[in-house]
């Protein structure tokens, strides 16, 4: 005999933990299923291993989607502020550290352990390591046969994740269970991710690896342009930090990026002026704005010798090597893909979702929340807070059990 349940929860990560505590708070016996052998591994390597756990300033603007109005009613049910006195309600030390991003002030393990004591408060059933090797739909509502036993449900939730990371247990499990219901997935690709460039273009620009400078950044047109002001880090293959993993989301093949070097300054203006009277070296000049070694490689590469005093070169030099620096195009051949993405785009397609509970509006009782959902958030803590968000909207809105009503 399979094991009944109001609610089985597929994925133990960041939405699918949140989303079993509070449907185990409103009184619905929960089952909560996860193939891997470690409990919520992404939470446990996110931020430095201090876990970025949400933004504070998050909003439906800080989210790719096939449908951007998706996300807003999630968020604004369930607002950072709302996870925020969750965390501060278990005693857990944070700060935040750039733009809104909250980390803790120790550990990753410490959102981890809030979780799962959420989830035994609630009396969640967790079985784990436990696959799920088949799902139906039958007169008893969700039949799962899993590597423990048969289980089954009146309702679903699936919180099995993205692509991103499959050395930590990723999958498409989530994805083709939503095909298996009839639904639509908008084809996934890595984001928040380093972008490559063809080895012979990037010869000049390997040697640069590690540096680093902030910079502003774009890609697309017109209403699909995207532009943020963030670090961007060299690397012997091509170019990551934060500047370049907010933009992968946006980026697609084949559609170059513009980047300014100059921190928008004037820089034309800036070297005529200091070329009346200054007596350094070109490079030197530079080295006041750009990284050393980023100046001598752009002096190089403009053909100019970086080793010449300032004072001797043309105005019209100036101009074009100030020129190229604050308008730097250049085309991506791909990016570092899913082993070093930090999240997933595309997913399910939230067109066929109510956003009110984050349920099918093809099969009664099926749910999906978190990453396996096309909504992607910003790099810094938009992803933990999505999965915050759509979690309590699924928990929120699942039917009670008919022994409470």
């Amino acid at each position: 005999m399979a094991d009944a349940f109001d609610v089985a929860v597929i994925g133990a990560g960041a939405a699918g933990l949140y989303c079993a505590a509070r449907a185990g708070h409103k009184g619905l016996r929960v089952l909560l299923l996860d193939h891997a052998s470690r409990v919520a591994e992404k939470i446990r390597i996110s931020g430095g291993g201090r876990c970025n756990f949400t933004n504070r300033d998050a909003a439906p603007t800080n989210y790719f989607s096939a449908n951007p109005d998706f996300c807003r009613s999630a968020l604004a049910r369930h607002p950072a502020a709302e996870f925020i006195a969750l965390v501060q309600a278990h005693g857990i030390g944070y700060h935040e550290k750039h733009r809104g991003q909250l980390f803790c002030d120790d550990s990753s393990q410490r959102i981890i352990e809030l979780l799962l004591a959420e989830c035994r408060a609630g009396r969640v059933e967790h079985r784990q390591p436990c696959a799920v090797n088949a799902v139906r739909h039958g007169s008893a509502g969700f039949e799962l046969d899993t590597a423990l036993g048969p289980a089954c449900a009146a309702q679903l939730v699936v919180a099995t994740g993205g692509l991103s990371l499959p050395q930590v247990g990723a999958s498409d499990f989530g994805h083709r269970l939503a095909r298996q219901f009839g639904h639509h997935v908008i084809e996934p690709r890595p984001a928040l991710v380093p972008l490559t460039f063809d080895a012979q273009a990037w010869a000049p620009f390997a040697a640069l690896a590690g540096v680093s400078l902030e910079v502003a950044i774009e890609t697309g047109q017109g209403r699909a342009r995207t532009r943020f002001v963030e670090d961007l880090l060299f690397t012997h293959r091509g170019l990551s930090g934060p500047a370049v993993l907010q933009v992968s989301t946006a980026w697609r093949p084949g559609q170059p990026l513009h980047i300014d070097l100059t921190g928008a300054r004037d820089l034309a203006s800036e070297l005529r002026q200091a070329k009346s009277v200054s007596r350094r070296q070109l490079v030197s000049e530079l080295a006041q704005w750009l990284p050393q070694r980023l100046a001598a490689t752009w002096a190089q590469q403009q053909g100019l010798d970086g080793q010449r005093p300032l004072a001797e070169l043309r105005d019209r030099d100036l101009d074009r090597l100030a020129a190229s620096l604050a308008r730097w195009s250049l085309v991506p051949t791909g990016t570092e893909g899913f082993r070093k993405a930090e999240v997933t785009a595309g997913g399910v397609d939230t067109r066929e979702l109510d956003s009110r509970h984050m349920g099918s509006r093809r099969q009664p009782g099926l749910h999906f929340i978190g990453e396996v959902v096309d909504v992607t958030g910003w790099l810094g803590g938009y992803n933990f807070q999505w999965a915050w968000s759509s979690a309590a909207a699924c928990a929120d809105g699942l039917a009670k059990p008919l022994h409470s009503q």
